[in-house]
């Protein structure tokens, strides 16, 4: 059987607000090219920076990230009409990245019709979260009916970190027990045991959990419920998902790059905002037999030693170092003494890279498998 060989993968990653593309070598992780834009992607902006970006290039496949996968798109998965209806069936559950996301697809596959498409779901690392972990305490015809139940996200950057992590450490990465956070514009935290995602802080969709740049995370339900007596639906959406979080408790900004450099609100936004991660951090210990390490990941995990260091100084009950050097790495380290009972890392958000990696094996599988049915 010929093996099918998977050279140059494009990588679309559409945020709420950004559109990033990469050109990678999926073997060795080279990024041979990229293109970011800053705006609200749409349509015809990803047609244009497509064309910008590839030229004469030789693609094998395109990965797309896909921030919700729903109940059935739970590993990276070719895309076919029914893929696409899967994915625009749970639209509603991230409507700040699945519909945009499907619109650049859309663009993407009109462009390279030729090669074979991946949707590499945020969600598919969680997939297998323990019925424990995975379960709400809701009436259980909201589970049947509508398939309530705890998905987690950031599955891309967690994926990548763990495999990062457990090289660092030099253990193999299916017998690592981590806590990690993903702090960026959206948060989240996770445990993972012998490297695999055992809980998470977000749910059913990306707005549980931790505070956000914008997002407020867990709230309490019932005020919700005494607020939808007096607001508007669509206006309680919408401050939920763009007016709260840090730029809701600061009133100026949701950039902790702004916030650590002001006081009053500022400060309270990230104490309220630090405490909350470690709590979150705190609370995912109790899945684990041990902690191999803290991982800090995401723009703000990675590129911001002030936010990291409030969370340790919270940890030390759990052996987190309380100080940490001054300054951020220049590639992925472990940043604590080590004597340290819990090492304390930080690894560089590289989604774009476990893309590629996704993409190249799910073509590869594929192939294989039409191969054998021939």
């Amino acid at each position: 059987m010929a093996v099918v060989s998977v050279t140059v993968v494009l990588t679309v990653n559409p945020g709420s607000h950004s559109l990033k593309l990469h050109l990678i070598d999926p073997v060795t992780d080279e990024v041979l090219t990229s293109e970011t834009s800053n705006s609200v992607p749409d349509a015809k902006s990803a047609a244009s920076a497509l064309d910008d970006l590839l030229g004469d290039t030789g693609i094998s496949a395109v990965g797309h990230r896909l921030v919700h996968g729903g109940p059935h798109l739970r590993t990276p998965t070719v895309v076919d009409a029914a893929a696409i209806d899967h994915a625009r069936a749970v639209a509603d559950l991230a409507p700040q990245h699945v519909p945009v996301t499907l619109e650049i697809l859309s663009a993407a596959c009109d462009r390279l019709p030729d090669v074979p498409h991946v949707l590499c779901p945020d969600t598919a690392f969680h997939a297998n979260l323990p019925e424990v972990a995975a379960t709400y305490p809701v009436p259980s015809y909201w589970r049947e009916r509508f398939g309530i139940r705890r998905y987690g996200f950031h599955g891309l950057s967690y994926a990548w970190a763990t495999t990062r992590a457990a090289s660092l450490l030099n253990c193999p990465a299916d017998s690592v027990n981590l806590l990690l956070a993903h702090l960026g514009g959206g948060c989240s935290v996770c445990a993972v045991r012998d490297g695999s995602s055992v809980d998470t802080s977000m749910g059913f969709t990306p707005l549980e959990g931790v505070p956000m740049s914008t997002r407020s995370g867990s709230v309490d339900p019932g005020m919700l419920l005494w607020l939808l007596e007096r607001m508007p639906l669509e206006q309680v959406r919408e401050e939920l998902y763009h007016q709260s979080g840090l730029l809701g408790l600061s009133e100026s900004s949701g950039d902790t790059r702004e916030l650590v450099h002001g006081d009053g609100k500022a400060k309270l936004a990230l104490d309220v905002f630090t405490l909350r991660v470690s709590q979150a951090l705190a609370a995912m210990s109790v899945h684990l037999p041990r902690i191999d390490a803290l991982v800090f990941t995401g723009e703000i995990g990675w590129d911001q030693p002030e936010v990291r260091e409030a969370i340790c100084r919270n940890l030390t009950r759990i052996g987190v170092p309380a100080t940490l050097p001054e300054g951020n790495p220049t590639t992925d380290a472990v940043l604590s003494s080590r004597f340290a009972p819990v090492p304390v890392l930080a690894i560089e958000p590289r989604e774009e890279l476990q893309i590629a990696r996704e993409t190249a094996r799910t073509v590869r599988v594929n192939a294989r498998r039409a191969g054998s049915q021939r």
